[in-house]
């Protein structure tokens, strides 16, 4: 669904905000199963406890995750162990990020199906060789088949955007820098720490002209958010972050059909979610305060910035971002969820939160979230 779901305004579909956050720290457990029980039983008792809620008090649940990933079929049906069978629950499932699976949810509490909806999204990278897993997103055809790995894709789209002159090495490593300086200040972040552009370019290449920091670090980790309609939501939270525009876009899967320094499916889906409901207006995207960018990468965040029209006085990845934690299957409802935080938290009068999916950028999804009086 991309068009239809829009929301356009009291006449024409309920107000819905997220009302609760929470995300699991992300690191490389070896002692987890690919399930994910163990990462979402604690952020699932603490999104109730930040609202009130029980299980029973759910409307819908939805989650995303990867059979591919976890090596199996239908592995997503041990992760609903974490929410325990009784009583029974309507719910629903995406081969996705999590922020696809928020999408549902936010979708079924507009058609009236639902008060409340939780969704989570959880992946453990550390069991597998992500590289090559995430080869088999690619063409089944013409590319799958050579195993190219994701982050010699990425290094092909880096490259093309130094060679045009869009940035330099130099302008990845202060992505990079900013960061890792920024998530020192957020506890589920996997790396961390102070360290200057000119010292990151001391390091070797991985695949050049990346090194270690344009690289998003492999850890597992997990992330729920809890969304509300109306009067239920102004019960539940005292600023709930309200959805004014969630919208997903996608662009060819060949790779040869694409301009890689273009990222046109996150460009109309920030224009296809502009709408303001509570003025009544569209505005820019970059009138956001915050700007939370799922980026596994340090140069696709300059394309992103650039595709969503962010200006300088925007604070993007405030929580460092994908470049400093990015469990696979809930990175981007990581995102969604850290910039409506920065909305409950009164950090931010309208924030952007954004998800990614498939190869160098394929698939792009935008949730705009405003606070209101």
């Amino acid at each position: 669904m991309t068009g239809p779901a829009t929301a356009r305004g009291p006449s024409t579909a309920r107000d819905v905000a997220v009302v609760a956050f929470a995300a699991s720290p992300c690191e490389r457990r070896g002692d987890g199963t690919t399930g994910g029980v163990e990462m979402l039983v604690p952020i699932f008792a603490e999104v109730y406890a930040q609202t009130g809620l029980t299980k029973g008090d759910i409307g819908f649940w939805c989650s995303g995750s990867s059979d591919y990933l976890a090596g199996r079929a239908f592995s997503f049906v041990q992760a609903v162990d974490a929410i325990g069978a009784v009583p029974p629950i309507m719910e629903s499932h995406v081969e996705m990020d999590g922020a696809w699976a928020l999408y549902e949810a936010w979708v079924k509490i507009l058609t009236g199906e639902a008060d409340i909806a939780l969704a989570y999204g959880f992946g453990k990278s550390s069991g597998a060789e992500l590289r090559r897993v995430l080869a088999l997103q690619l063409d089944p055809y013409l590319h799958a088949p050579l195993w190219p790995d994701s982050v010699s894709i990425a290094a092909l789209q880096a490259r093309l955007g130094i060679e045009s002159g869009r940035w330099t090495e130099k302008d990845m490593a202060e992505v990079a820098s900013r960061a890792l300086g920024a998530a020192q200040s957020n506890p589920q972040a996997q790396i961390s720490g102070k360290i200057t552009a000119t010292e990151l370019l001391e390091a070797p290449y991985v695949a050049d002209p990346l090194r270690a920091h344009d690289c998003a670090p492999v850890g597992d980790g997990a992330a729920v958010v809890i969304i509300a309609s109306g009067d239920r939501a102004r019960d539940l939270c005292e600023r709930p972050a309200w959805i004014t525009g969630f919208e997903h876009r996608i662009d060819s899967a060949a790779l040869g059909a694409r301009d890689l320094l273009a990222v046109p499916s996150a460009a109309a889906a920030a224009r296809a979610a502009d709408v303001a409901r509570a003025a009544g207006v569209a505005r820019a995207a970059g009138t956001v305060d915050v700007a939370e960018l799922h980026a596994p990468f340090s140069h696709q965040e300059i394309l992103l910035r650039e595709a969503l029209g962010l200006g300088d006085g925007v604070a993007v990845n405030p929580s460092g971002g994908a470049l400093c934690a990015n469990p696979m299957f809930a990175a981007g409802l990581s995102r969604i969820g850290y910039a409506a935080r920065a909305v409950m938290t009164g950090r931010a009068g309208r924030a952007l939160g954004h998800a990614t999916s498939g190869a160098v950028l394929q698939q792009n999804l935008t949730c705009v979230m405003e606070t209101r009086s």
